[in-house]
Parts: C-alpha cells; structure tokens; sequence
C-alpha cells in the first residue's frame, strides 16, 4: 500500500493536524513530519526578510502528486503521505510546506519525507519573491 492521501497546493494556511491525520494507519508504527517555515533571515539577503511571496504553475498541484507518489513508491514497504505547499502572501513563521509520512518503520518514514521535500524543492514549479525590511525584494526559482 502506497498511498498520497494529501497533494495540494493551498492559499489556505497549513494545518499539520490535518496532514496527521490523513496519514493515520494502526498497521504503520512510525510517522515523520516535516514543516518548512518563513525565517526572517537569508544568507543572501542585505536585510531581514519581513515576508515570502510563493507563486505557482498551474500543473505544480499534479507535479507534488508525482513527487508523493514516486517518493512513496521508492522502499520496501507500505507508506502513506500527505503534503501541501502554500502560496501567496506569506509572513516570517507561517508553514510554507507541510509533510506526513507514515511507514511500517522509521528509517523509511524519514528517507520518505526527506525525499519529498528534497524533490520539492529540486523539480516543483513554484517561485518566491522574498520581501526585505529595506524595502528590497528579490525572487527565487525552482531549486532556491
């Protein structure tokens, strides 16, 4: 059993609980999460960010149901997974990115969810536009 039981992406906020859930299974003992935030700070930024700005293709929404799905298919045993990414508008500590993955076993749940958010963030069609405090704004492609 394989299993993308969430794959949206949302101008809505994220809600871990509900990812949680949609992940529950009593014939699979380990669950992995993982919640990407805005930070206000960035290596590359001359001052503090204040805010993201996420954009998206319109097939990005079928592309992270590819990504789930090949990431879930990958190991031995069953695994279920649940994952959203938010666009628009964005303020330091709102969740851009939530993941559940629930496997037989923890090894497979984390290699799961890091897979995820790694093809995520290599091959899924959404752009930012990072908001400085200075008033300077810049934007960031698949990959940054």
């Amino acid at each position: 059993m394989n299993d993308v039981r969430i794959a949206a992406i949302s101008e809505t906020p994220l809600d871990l609980d509900a990812h949680l859930a949609a992940v529950d299974d009593p014939t699979l003992g380990a669950v992995t999460t993982f919640v990407g935030r805005v930070r206000d700070n960035d290596p590359d930024a001359d001052s503090p960010v204040v805010g993201l700005e996420y954009s998206a293709h319109p097939d990005a929404e079928a592309t992270l149901r590819r990504i789930a799905s090949q990431a879930s298919g990958a190991g031995d045993g069953p695994v279920v997974v649940a994952v959203s990414h938010r666009i628009g508008q964005l303020a330091v500590g709102d969740a851009a990115v939530v993941i559940a993955v629930a496997s037989e076993h923890r090894a497979e749940a984390f290699a799961v969810c890091r897979e995820v958010i790694e093809a995520i963030k290599r091959d899924l069609p959404v752009w930012k536009r990072q908001h400085e405090s200075d008033g300077t704004s810049s934007w960031k492609g698949i990959g940054g």
